[in-house]
């Protein structure tokens, strides 16, 4: 870490008491040059504070954490963003990630887990908790292996989008490819983006479209 000088970190959370605990946690090996409430205040002091690390929440007011990771990431590609979270779903942990993220935990994780999470990322690694992390990557191998080009639906995508057609409900989704929900829920995000649709009636018509469905 270049001899004394200590990496600068920035959090953002709306929990006054929450971000103090992580500055106190933080601040025998690290530099915290500012604590922030909201996802627009965390970009301006970031771009004038110039940390090394973000630790954000995702939920958060007037910005939320993941739209605030993206823009920062545009601003400066080399900043790690760190989430501390509420939201222990994997497929949040996955947007995130998409997002520019280098790290995830839930805010259940253990204390001393977060500078283990930063001295990770600084080092150029990606660190997910291991609360989630073996649903993270079950999800993870299940969403790269279905990046089809844009505007196309892989073969899993297409699968999902005729049961849901069908009528059939995530779970009930999900124990048909034998996935988790929330890895169908995942899917059927990037399913409603890549296609534009807005709601089930649209992917019913555009599953009847394609012929998905038996007539």
């Amino acid at each position: 870490m270049n001899g004394s000088i200590r990496p600068k970190i920035v959090i953002a959370d709306d929990h006054v008491l929450i971000a103090e605990a992580c500055r106190q946690l933080l601040d025998s090996e690290f530099d915290v040059v500012g604590i922030v409430s909201n996802g627009q205040a965390l970009i301006d002091s970031a771009s004038r504070l110039n940390p090394d690390v973000v630790l954000v929440d995702i939920g958060m007011p007037l910005l939320n954490g993941l739209d605030a990771a993206e823009q920062l990431k545009l601003i400066k590609k080399s900043i790690k963003i760190v989430f501390l979270t509420m939201n222990g779903d994997p497929a949040m942990a996955a947007e995130a990630f998409r997002r520019g993220a280098s790290g995830y935990l839930p805010k259940t994780a253990a204390a001393a887990e977060l500078p283990v999470a930063i001295r990770a990322v600084l080092q150029g690694k990606r660190y997910v908790s291991p609360l989630i992390a073996p649903d993270f990557f079950d999800l993870k191998t299940e969403y790269e292996g279905t990046t089809g080009a844009p505007g196309q639906l892989t073969t899993r995508q297409k699968q999902v989008v005729q049961l849901l057609a069908e009528g059939r409900s995530m779970k009930e989704v999900a124990e048909v490819l034998n996935v988790a929900t929330r890895t169908v829920a995942f899917h059927k995000y990037r399913i409603m983006k890549v296609l534009h649709l807005r709601n089930g009636a649209e992917l019913v018509q555009y599953a009847m479209k394609e012929h998905m469905l038996s007539s």
